[in-house]
């Protein structure tokens, strides 16, 4: 399968997934606690589950990496291309009611992410990518191709998270800058407003894993956006050591 086929695949599971996920919260559900502390509902599971199924269905000789998956003790082996799945970004807000949770499917080769989906289905949205070929966004209105936007001098529009709203080092980062205003956001939704223009800057400095990011950072990406590691400037990579990452900074700018 070509790049297209690839981002056709994963934007396919991406809905799917959306949609086994609101049906399940509009019947209800149950929610759980991971050794780790974060939470974890019937949705991440099922939602998973078809993505896992569909992508090894589909690309046999490409390893899937998924959160719940490597939560249960089930890592695969190290490879040059491998899929990051996670099935429900977001279940805090989920889990909470609000809306702002994500589906994101991401391809990595040679520890960089080449195309990636990411589904917001409380809003209806679908991204997709493939990195040097661009990046577009798809509503029930259509699809139509997005771009990352120049910071109005008037001031930086910053989108951070909603779990580390009032985290000391954003307030730090952002010091000495002109900052028009600042938005609090779940899940890898934060990503998708740089890539399509409505935000300039999101940085993180709280725990991520590489199935938060892999996807959205293509998007980002192949909008003209980067995500940078903070402490080197240089672009955040994947297969790193049990698959965390360090702070960035996800920005408009290349």
């Amino acid at each position: 399968m070509d790049d297209n086929a690839l981002l056709t695949l994963a934007a396919d599971l991406a809905r799917q997934a959306g949609a086994t996920i609101l049906a399940i919260r509009a019947r209800g559900f149950d929610r759980q606690t991971k050794p780790d502390a974060s939470p974890v509902t019937e949705a991440d599971h099922a939602a998973e589950a078809l993505i896992v199924a569909g992508l090894r269905r589909a690309t046999p000789g490409i390893p899937v990496v998924a959160e719940e998956e490597i939560a249960g003790g089930h890592v695969p082996d190290r490879a040059d291309a491998f899929w990051l799945v996670d099935p429900l970004d977001g279940t805090r807000e989920f889990a909470s009611g609000l809306d702002d949770f994500a589906v994101c499917i991401g391809l990595v080769r040679n520890g960089r992410p080449v195309l990636g989906a990411v589904g917001v289905p409380a809003h209806g949205e679908l991204y997709g990518a493939i990195v040097g070929a661009g990046a577009w966004k798809r509503t029930a209105a259509g699809e139509r191709r997005i771009a990352a936007r120049q910071p109005d001098p008037a001031g930086l529009d910053v989108i951070a998270s909603r779990a580390h709203a009032n985290d000391e080092r954003l307030a730090a980062y952002l010091a000495g800058r002109v900052v028009r205003s600042i938005r609090n956001v779940g899940s890898a939704l934060k990503f998708c407003r740089v890539a399509e223009g409505a935000a300039d800057l999101y940085p993180r400095f709280g725990p991520t894993s590489e199935w938060d990011t892999a996807a959205a950072q293509a998007v980002v990406e192949a909008a003209g956006g980067s995500v940078r590691v903070i402490e080197t400037g240089a672009p955040l990579g994947y297969g790193k050591p049990r698959w965390l990452n360090p702070h960035f900074v996800c920005t408009g700018l290349p």
